[in-house]
């Protein structure tokens, strides 16, 4: 048992601090903007709460952390009353939001400066993967922390992966959603034209789903694409905010994105559409209205 604190309970951070406690059997202490939310986390799994990330990151062996974005992350690690007024020297920061690999840098030196450790560490699978304890965590950061930190972090996942030094989980990250931008473009096209050619779409997907066509997009969101139905996952607005960061990534590093960004476009277009809080798979709708 570690003694462990966890910033941000979000819809992803709320089941990933609870599978500490629950699965992993830590010592938990959270620290939630709306405090109502961590008496409620509290109150459900048996831990303890916060007033402040420092507060909550005080005697902790590890500190978890699930916020929204770059500025929340300087915010809750280096900015006033944050984690690192109080972390001890050895203990070590993890960082599941999906952010900037500049931003990831900064934490990482601020904490070996205090003689402790950071790990971007984003995280995939979504809502339900957080809920049920099967993400994939792509890490970035020193091997030594990382082993030290991995059994704790498979309280809530599958896969938890080091790719590289600081940024690297990042920089991973933003991979998985130009991969998933894509497919679940050409899953949509797909759908669409099946539907104009008069053809069974179930009858479709079952086939093709069994060839080289087949992904995770086709076997979990095909239905309910087919049914216009998108409220099973990360929203459009989330999506765009990560296309944002990888878009802005690839024009620091030279990479050529023409299909990325197009779909980045295409979500616009749900945006404009009112599908801010409509699932990725909802690149359909574009299509059909």
């Amino acid at each position: 048992m570690a003694k462990v604190a966890f910033i941000g309970l979000g819809v992803m951070g709320y089941p990933m601090a609870g599978h500490l406690k629950a699965r992993g059997g830590h010592d938990v202490t959270v620290y939630n903007r709306t405090a109502a939310k961590a008496e409620q986390w509290a109150a459900a799994f048996g831990g303890r709460t916060a007033a402040t990330p420092a507060g909550a990151a005080k005697d902790q062996d590890f500190v978890f952390a699930c916020v929204g974005n770059d500025d929340d992350l300087r915010s809750v690690t280096t900015g006033e009353n944050g984690a690192f007024e109080t972390m001890a020297p050895g203990s070590v920061f993890i960082d599941n939001t999906t952010a900037s690999a500049a931003v990831a840098r900064e934490p990482y030196a601020a904490a070996a400066a205090k003689g402790a450790h950071f790990i971007d560490a984003p995280v995939s699978g979504g809502q339900a993967g957080a809920e049920n304890g099967v993400l994939t965590v792509m890490c970035g950061g020193d091997a030594g922390a990382f082993d030290k930190a991995k059994p704790v972090i498979e309280a809530y996942a599958r896969m938890v992966g080091l790719m590289g030094p600081a940024g690297a989980g990042q920089l991973t990250k933003m991979i998985n959603q130009i991969c998933i931008a894509g497919l679940v473009q050409g899953l949509a096209e797909g759908i669409h034209f099946g539907k104009k050619a008069g053809l069974d779409i179930e009858k479709v997907i079952e086939v093709i789903s069994k060839g080289a066509a087949g992904s995770w997009q086709m076997e979990n969101r095909h239905k309910t694409m087919n049914e216009g139905k998108y409220d099973f996952g990360f929203a459009v607005d989330w999506m765009r905010k990560d296309l944002d960061i990888v878009l802005a990534e690839a024009r620091h590093n030279g990479a050529k994105l023409p299909v990325t960004a197009l779909v980045d476009q295409f979500y616009g277009d749900i945006q404009a559409l009112g599908g801010n809080r409509w699932d990725t798979s909802s690149l359909l709708a574009r299509l059909e209205k």
